[in-house]
Parts: structure tokens; C-alpha cells; sequence
């Protein structure tokens, strides 16, 4: 079944990529909401980029998690310029919930806790993610776990975002403008070392998103990145008790397992975070819920929505062209591979039901 892709608004941006809502229409009228993530244009002239994002975004295909964006197709424009079409989520990201709670000196513990709890779910679901037919462990890391990362939906969900822009934007020179700047901030000890990072380095940025959450500061920030680099190899972390005293002395150390300098001495595994912070919860009789979520997103949306501009501007214009012509590299690859008969799909993308068994048979 043939889809096509249009795009309705321009939704935000950063360094990699910026995002847009969409829907995805079937040859029988069936529409679906989405979201169009298209890769800056100035990454694509690096070819160790463009390699390792193809390889990830491959394997993100076949995450399929309820605390996971799934990624429906990978697409690429004639100008050579890379799309991602994934399942949009309607509501805030946690950076803006975060940026929302700061603005008007609130601390929901119990919701910050929650809101780790369920990240962690999505996270220990890639990190274990075993090939379907060989049963060999895929060694997923995100390596970029952020705020701006850790969707919050209007239904109260959370969802984690982006596994396949991650380990391609570690190939992006750090002279390259406005690329890496603020991503610094949540990088594990070891990864400033230049040690191979595995799952533990996604635990560590968990903790400081929680450390964060719990005390209205930046735990590793400063004036350059090679500072903040500093900051980060150092791994000093202040008392979150001194800056928020609901938070007691056990919570503390919770959050200053994850924050071990040594990855030997952190939690091995997201899961065991998690559950760690769960117990916490359970133990303080601390009732906090999806419904919880959904509150807050419905605050931190209405906040946002006041504060946006409704001009739409030339960028999404331009970017609307650019999906109008842009090829299911999943199709393509397929054709290529005879595992599919297929015509021209400029413009057009294939059935995703076997997508991702089919490539990683490659």
C-alpha cells in the first residue's frame, strides 16, 4: 500500500534536525498524524555520518515500545537531504515541562520520579533488543539522552525519541556551528575519555535529568563546551538535599548511584534505575499516575501555545517541497534486494509491515 507525506506545520529544531507535523495518506484515504524529522542539510556533506544515521535509523525501525517513538520510514529529498517519519506525539517534551515547573518555582517530585521510571522502561527495552532470528544482543545505546529527547504526551505518556540521530551526530565535527552546543551537558564521564560507551552512559544521563528535575538547576553547564566537557569528567555532584530539602537522604543516593563517576559503581542497567526509584515511590506511598503526566502536559502545552507565533515560515515552506519529492530509502533498498516488485517511489513510501525484519537480514 502506497503512502504519501504532507506537511502541516514546522514544530521546532536544533542542532541535527528540525521537526514537523504531518500525516501520512494511503492510495485508499486513510490518514495518519506524523511527524517529519529532516536532517539538516550541512550533515549530509559528512559521509561518516550519513553512513552511521542509516545504520541506526535501520535498527530503529524495529524498536516497537510503548516508551519508544517508533520511526515509520527513512526517506531521503532529491537535494539529498534526509527525512524521518515517525509517530507523532501530541503534547511537550520534557525540556519544555522542565522550562514550565522552573518558571513558576515548582517541584512535582512524585512526577519527576514517575516520568524517570517510565523513561528507563524505553530505555532497558532498547538497550536488551536481541536480532529476531539470530538472538545476538543489538548493542543499542541512544548515547543522546536529554530533555528535548523524552516526549511527554497529552495522554499522559512518555516516550523516548531519537535512537537514530544519535551515534551519527558523535561523527559531526565540533567545529561545526550550533551542532553541538548544550549536548555536552548530558554526556556520561566516560564518553568525555573517549571510551566506547554502552547502556550504563544512558543511566548516568537519566540521573542528571532527575538531579535536574529535583533542584531547578543545570547540573553540568557552562560558558564553552570544552568548560562543560570539564564539568562532565569531573562529575562533582552538589547536594540536591542543600537546594531542595523534600528531597531526603535515601532519593539522594539513589540519584547519586546513576551519577557515579566510575561506571562500575552506577546502576548496570536502566531497568534497575527504574526500579529503584519505583520502590522509592511505592515506599513513601507516593500516588502519581499517567493522569499525573497528562495534567501537567495539558499545563506546560497552554503555557507554550500562548507564548508561539502562528506565522508560518519560509523554512516550512521549503521543507514542504522537499518531502513532496522525497524516496522511501526502505523501498529503494527492498527493490534493490528483489525482495519487493516495486515501480518509482518518488514521493511515495511502501507498506511498513516488514520493513524491519527485512533489513536486518541484511
Amino acid at each position: 500500500m502506497q503512502t504519501t507525506y504532507t506537511v502541516l506545520e514546522r514544530l521546532g529544531g536544533g542542532g541535527q534536525a528540525e521537526v514537523f507535523r504531518g500525516t501520512a495518506e494511503t492510495v485508499k484515504g486513510f490518514k495518519k498524524a506524523v511527524a517529519i524529522k529532516r536532517v539538516l542539510p550541512h550533515l549530509t556533506s559528512n559521509p561518516q555520518f550519513v553512513t552511521m544515521f542509516l545504520d541506526e535509523a535501520r535498527l530503529s525501525l524495529f524498536l516497537q515500545h510503548m516508551n519508544v517513538v517508533q520511526v515509520f520510514d527513512i526517506s531521503r529529498a532529491a537535494d539529498g537531504t534526509y527525512f524521518l517519519v515517525m509517530e507523532y506525539v501530541d503534547g511537550v517534551d520534557l525540556k519544555a515541562l522542565i522550562a514550565y515547573h522552573n518558571e513558576h518555582q515548582t517541584r512535582d517530585l512524585a512526577l519527576a520520579l514517575f516520568i524517570m521510571v517510565e523513561a528507563s522502561k524505553g530505555l532497558h527495552y532498547a538497550h536488551t533488543l536481541d536480532h529476531p532470528h539470530t538472538g545476538k544482543p543489538l548493542g543499542i545505546v541512544h548515547r543522546d539522552i536529554s530533555p528535548p529527547n523524552i516526549m511527554l504526551s497529552k495522554n499522559g505518556e512518555v516516550k523516548v525519541v531519537d535512537f537514530g540521530l544519535a551515534k551519527a551526530d558523535s561523527q559531526v565535527e565540533i567545529t561545526d556551528e550550533g551542532v553541538v552546543k548544550g549536548k555536552f551537558s548530558y554526556l556520561a564521564p566516560e564518553a568525555t575519555l573517549g571510551l566506547e560507551v554502552d547502556a550504563r552512559a544512558d543511566v548516568f544521563a537519566l540521573g542528571i535529568i532527575t538531579w535536574e528535575m529535583l533542584t531547578g538547576w543545570r547540573l553540568f553547564a557552562a560558558d564553552t563546551p570544552h568548560k562543560t566537557v570539564e564539568l562532565v569528567k569531573a562529575a562533582r555532584i552538589p547536594s540536591i538535599t542543600a537546594l531542595n530539602p523534600n528531597v531526603d537522604q535515601e532519593l539522594e543516593g539513589i540519584v547519586r548511584k546513576a551519577l557515579a563517576r566510575d561506571r562500575e559503581q552506577r546502576f548496570q542497567t536502566a531497568a534497575d534505575y527504574g526500579d529503584a526509584l519505583a520502590h522509592y515511590l511505592f515506599a513513601r506511598e507516593l500516588k502519581v499516575t499517567s493522569r499525573n503526566v497528562r495534567e501537567a502536559v495539558r499545563e506546560a502545552k497552554l503555557a507554550k501555545e500562548r507564548a508561539s507565533d502562528p506565522k508560518k515560515s519560509l523554512i516550512q515552506a521549503l521543507v514542504t517541497d522537499e518531502v513532496n519529492m522525497m524516496t522511501s530509502l526502505v523501498a529503494e533498498e527492498m527493490a534493490a534486494a528483489q525482495l519487493h516488485k516495486v515501480g518509482d517511489t518518488t514521493g511515495e513510501t511502501v507498506n511498513t509491515t516488514n520493513w524491519a525484519s527485512d533489513l536486518l537480514d541484511e
